[in-house]
């Protein structure tokens, strides 16, 4: 009856989020009184000791479309963190942070909606493509070389957190989908959502009800390295609840959440939440601190991915 309740509650407050603002939550300037509310929810997170705190790099860079909650996540993820008590916390939006001489400095990197645009859809193009001083051959190479440091980080074994439009930054790149575990595809019109657990006894998602929970997003849909289900998914959105206005997908449900191996590194990645709003339920806080830890090295779990029978059936490898 308790869950009911709150699933009840959650429903009607959304739908009168709904009824006031249309297809969007009301978006909000970062404050103090916000990041208070957050800290309040996070100090109970249990902290994580080790003999040496990890780097992290928290990058929020985009050149294509401007999330309105890019500093509400850079502030969650650094509060998550320096609670943690295992992290040392470094915030940028400074390309040359991917240069050699530099990305080595860190253990994990957190991509905050990191969003390339045009046809290319390659954030470091974006950044190359104006400087008129290169040719476009130059442009391309340096692109290419720092997309190429962030796979060797993660490929020698460090962390690499991606959420929400962060898997657009290098969106055509099919290395850089090989390790993420997938692309950005498109994504029908913000609504209600349930989002359900694929085991709810696996530890990332042991702080959500078993029955998953409902919130207000962007269902994420995803081409490319995707359709390899070459990773340990999370939670789901199952399709045939999804309104949308193009044809519906031929696939039963929807990942969009998941973790995977890529060479000796682990990848993390989480299409929730386009809202700020979707951080004020610490369930989802304590959910993104276990994949932080899960990057770091510093919770061990199954990440063994799955492999597509058919249509909505799938088996374990």
């Amino acid at each position: 009856m308790a869950l009911k309740s709150k699933l009840l509650l959650t429903v009607v407050l959304l739908s009168t989020f709904s009824l006031m603002y249309g297809q969007r939550f009301p978006s909000f300037e970062l404050n103090s009184e916000w990041k208070v509310k957050i800290e309040s929810m996070v100090k109970v997170q249990k902290q994580t000791y080790t003999k040496k705190k990890k780097k992290l790099l928290i990058f929020s860079l985009h050149t294509g479309y401007q999330h309105w909650t890019i500093p509400h996540t850079e502030a969650v993820m650094q509060i998550i963190a320096q609670n943690s008590g295992a992290f040392e916390v470094t915030l940028s939006k400074d390309y040359t942070v991917f240069y050699k001489n530099k990305i080595s400095q860190f253990d994990v990197i957190i991509l905050n909606n990191t969003n390339s645009h045009g046809e290319r859809r390659d954030l470091f193009w974006d950044i190359f493509n104006k400087d008129t001083t290169l040719s476009k051959q130059q442009k391309i190479k340096k692109a290419n070389e720092l997309e190429d440091n962030i796979i060797r980080f993660v490929k020698k074994g460090k962390g690499l957190m991606l959420l929400h439009g962060a898997i657009v930054m290098q969106n055509n790149s099919m290395d850089f989908s090989d390790m993420t575990g997938g692309s950005f595809d498109y994504h029908p019109p913000q609504q209600e959502l349930h989002v359900k657990l694929v085991d709810p006894n696996h530890p990332l998602v042991s702080s959500f009800d078993p029955k998953g929970f409902v919130h207000y997003d962007e269902p994420y849909f995803f081409k490319n390295a995707y359709y390899r289900y070459d990773f340990r998914p999370l939670l789901y959105i199952e399709l045939d609840k999804i309104k949308m206005k193009r044809e519906r997908p031929k696939d039963k449900i929807k990942y969009v959440s998941w973790i995977k191996r890529y060479g000796r590194g682990r990848v993390f990645y989480s299409s929730p939440s386009h809202n700020a709003q979707s951080y004020e339920n610490p369930k989802m806080l304590q959910f993104l601190n276990n994949g932080l830890l899960y990057t770091a090295g510093l919770i061990e779990c199954d990440d063994s991915p799955i492999e597509k029978v058919d249509f909505g059936k799938y088996t374990l490898k």
